[in-house]
């Protein structure tokens, strides 16, 4: 029997409710695939924050736990409770952006999958989504205008000035194009790189070195869209797309544009990968698309899927179970297509059935 270990990160609002369901599943899985996962559960973001008096939302035993772990399986931080504290000790900026630098996660595969369904749920009109979609977006992760320098405010000339710099080094964007295309390549065959060349130096770089890696990858159709019209096309049409490789900031924005056209954000996982290891299996961590919602935390009533499609990822790429994982994905479309549907999904059509948060764990696990 193969023998796993990762970190679990619960973290803020609904983190802990929908991280339990995941657990749940996992065990379940586990049991009828015939492996075993240890799971060691640590305090991350503003949980960590309250247990520390506000000193740090990434304890040291924390970040020793996520080392010693072959992935991380991450909630959600942050909420209003901590706006106010100094920017480097915020939830988000203080937590999940240096688990991103540290381990070198750079890839972040974010899949917008709409299915038919739920169509129903999407803000766009049911004629362009017949179907529905599945358009996978890769945005490189610790480069661009998060990480550049230099970042800093100052005064210039009696006025305040904030400073942010967009850096891309060329071995950035090879190996983000390489995962995108390899992406495209077990898929549909098609990649569309999103970038802003026809104002900025780094992306005219961008999409030269795109254009030269897609040499090695004939098989792949590659096509080109600056970023607003990408935003345009999306909501136009977003069935043409397969997948899309973007840096981080207009990834960050997009992916959460295509989470909003599938329906809800409690349906979309993500991960962060790292280089692959000899053995072809990334570190990784796995979170749900949306934040913490802190308004609808401690009722029960959110959505779990996102966060039960995370764990199905992180078996496929950082545990190599994909039998696992395909298992725990079918069972999750099985139950949307049984009509079981949490309250941002739920439009009060004939055959829904309206469930509370570990009632729609329940659901998936019955059809496991």
């Amino acid at each position: 029997m193969s023998k796993h270990r990762i970190a679990v990160l619960p973290g803020d609002g609904i983190g802990p409710e929908v991280m339990k369901e995941a657990l749940r599943v996992l065990e379940s899985v586990a049991g009828k695939q015939g492996f075993e996962v240890v799971t060691d559960e640590y305090l991350v973001g503003g949980a960590a924050l309250d247990a520390s008096g506000n000193t740090t939302p990434l304890p040291t035993e924390t970040l020793q736990g996520c080392e010693d772990s072959q992935a991380i399986l991450f909630g959600s931080v942050g909420g209003p409770k901590w706006e106010d504290l100094p920017p480097d000790i915020q939830p988000e900026r203080g937590a999940l952006l240096p688990l991103r630098k540290h381990f070198g996660l750079f890839a972040n595969l974010r899949p917008g999958v709409c299915h038919a369904a739920l169509k129903d749920a999407s803000p766009v009109k049911n004629s362009l989504i017949p179907e529905g979609f599945d358009v996978l977006c890769v945005r490189e992760l610790t480069g661009g205008i998060y990480f550049g320098t230099p970042k800093e405010r100052r005064e210039e000339n009696g006025e305040e000035v904030a400073i942010d710099t967009m850096v891309y080094r060329r071995s950035e964007i090879e190996r983000i194009a390489h995962v995108a295309f390899q992406a495209a390549k077990g898929r549909r065959g098609k990649l569309c790189s999103v970038d802003k060349a026809n104002v900025l130096q780094n992306s005219r770089l961008w999409r030269e070195v795109v254009v030269e890696v897609s040499r090695e990858y004939p098989d792949v159709e590659l096509s080109h869209l600056y970023v607003d019209n990408a935003a345009m096309q999306l909501i136009r049409y977003a069935p043409d797309y397969d997948v899309i490789v973007t840096g981080n900031l207009f990834g960050d924005i997009l992916s959460d544009e295509m989470a909003m056209i599938s329906g809800s954000l409690g349906m979309l996982p993500s991960a962060s990968l790292g280089s692959p290891s000899e053995g072809g299996c990334n570190f990784g961590l796995y979170e749900p698309s949306g934040g913490s919602a802190p308004d609808i935390a401690g009722q029960g009533i959110a959505n779990p899927i996102a966060q039960v499609l995370s764990l199905a990822m992180l078996l496929r790429y950082s545990l190599a179970e994909e039998a696992a994982a395909v298992s725990i994905e079918c069972a999750v479309e099985k139950s949307i297509e049984d009509g079981f549907r949490t309250g941002d999904i739920f439009s009060g059509a004939a055959g829904e059935k309206l469930v509370n948060t570990s009632e729609m764990g329940q659901a998936i696990l019955d059809r496991l």
